[in-house]
């Protein structure tokens, strides 16, 4: 069992995510690859004290990547999108 806080890497702040912020209260995280959305919902709402209504994931395969005549490849990785319920205050972590 992993804990709360190795579960949820880090905020994914790009303008889709902003944009699903503000518009559907949908925030996207950068998850463990082997983190399961019930350990997902509970890692958000331990750390934000919110309550969540949806979670749904997405494993993004790692992409070829060269520097000059060698080539590697990303690692994969895997983003979750969770919905809070209607009346839950947004965390402001996008806040530049």
């Amino acid at each position: 069992m992993i804990g709360v806080y190795d579960v949820l890497k880090r905020p994914l702040v790009t303008e889709k995510g902003v944009a699903k912020k503000d518009a559907e209260r949908t925030l996207c995280f950068e998850v463990a690859a082997s983190a399961n959305k019930t350990q997902i919902r509970h890692a958000v709402q331990t750390i934000f004290k919110v309550k969540v209504e949806e979670v749904r994931t997405s494993t993004t395969a790692g992409k070829l990547r060269r520097r000059g005549r060698f080539a590697g490849y990303r690692s994969d990785w895997k983003k979750a999108y969770v919905r809070l319920k209607a009346g839950e205050k947004m965390p402001e972590y996008a806040e530049i």
